[in-house]
């Protein structure tokens, strides 16, 4: 269910920011964007200065018990700087209304994707030289012409890889929770195991909940086409890593591209970081100005409907998970 804020609002009760990594930087953009609030930074200690009774509360994922110790009793919506909602405390969230940043971040993501899948079929890096070669204009690449790209899930990361993907002259195939149609030119695979099973690149695209736990499973993984190529930019409790490290050890996986993990950060020492069929990035995909930008916008336009009481875009249905 999604909780309803369009009625009994307390109108300018100001915003309060939970800066996480990002600082005072982020409580300055906030405060340059919003320029007719009050916008202040939540202070654990209660030393600084905060609206009376603030109404909103911006934030990030990184500190799930100081999310929960600043939802003052005034905030009535919460909004999160992220598409994911996994490790927020729910259970301190009441009858608030929670909105995440949902599709912010897809097109730099779409884009991580496919230089992955180009990366991959042109063996880059590996293919580049520094002192001359045992054989000169020899080379045995491959291409994404043809190439069958499966997605699980279509939400606004999957469509933006779909079309990029399409661009290339692609089979697009996907699987996705719900029996809504999908984009053109998006086949719609019957079960996850006849997606994994005619995909030649496979990427992880689905929120993760608790029935998404481990989708990527030893039984999936012995389902998926000889060869193939997972990526995954979703979340890392999707793929069971260990089951996932025994396919690229026999074989039957060609390569990982992982930019989600878990646990985030991996301890030091994980096999991960030094598999050869591995390719590892710290949760970096959504990285864009765009995606800044558009994070940044979505709050501001949302804040916009707060106050004019109107729906919130980008609201996250609690019993879903997303």
């Amino acid at each position: 269910m999604t909780h309803d804020t369009t009625n009994d609002r307390p109108v300018g009760g100001g915003v309060l920011v939970n800066l996480g990594r990002f600082g005072d930087g982020l409580l300055h953009r906030l405060q340059a964007a919003l320029p007719d609030e009050e916008v202040v930074a939540w202070d654990p200690a209660g030393t600084a200065a905060s609206p009376s009774a603030p109404d909103v509360l911006v934030t990030l994922l990184d500190d799930p018990p100081g999310i929960a110790a600043a939802m003052a009793p005034s905030v009535r919506w919460v909004h999160v700087l992220g598409a994911g909602i996994d490790g927020f405390p729910l259970d301190a969230l009441g009858d608030r209304t929670l909105t995440c940043s949902r599709g912010a971040g897809a097109a730099a993501i779409a884009e991580w994707v496919l230089a992955m899948m180009l990366a991959f079929e042109k063996d880059l890096p590996a293919s580049w030289i520094h002192e001359p070669p045992a054989q000169w204009n020899i080379a045995r690449l491959g291409g994404l012409r043809g190439r069958t790209l499966g997605l699980v899930g279509i939400g606004a990361i999957g469509s933006a890889v779909a079309r990029r993907a399409q661009a290339f002259d692609m089979r697009v195939i996907a699987t996705r929770r719900t029996a809504a149609p999908a984009d053109d030119g998006i086949e719609r695979a019957a079960s996850l195991a006849e997606l994994l099973a005619a995909a030649d690149h496979i990427v992880v695209a689905a929120p993760a909940t608790a029935e998404t736990r481990h989708l990527i499973d030893a039984d999936a993984l012995g389902a998926v086409k000889p060869g193939a190529h997972l990526i995954n930019i979703a979340r890392g409790s999707l793929v069971d890593q260990d089951a996932l490290l025994a396919a690229l050890d026999d074989g039957r996986l060609a390569m990982a591209s992982l930019d989600v993990v878990e646990p985030e950060p991996l301890p030091a020492g994980h096999p991960l970081f030094t598999h050869p069929r591995v390719r590892l990035s710290p949760h970096i995909s959504w990285s864009s100005p765009e995606t800044s930008r558009r994070t940044m916008e979505l709050f501001v336009e949302n804040v916009a409907r707060y106050r004019a009481g109107e729906p919130l875009t980008g609201a996250v249905d609690l019993e879903l998970g997303y």
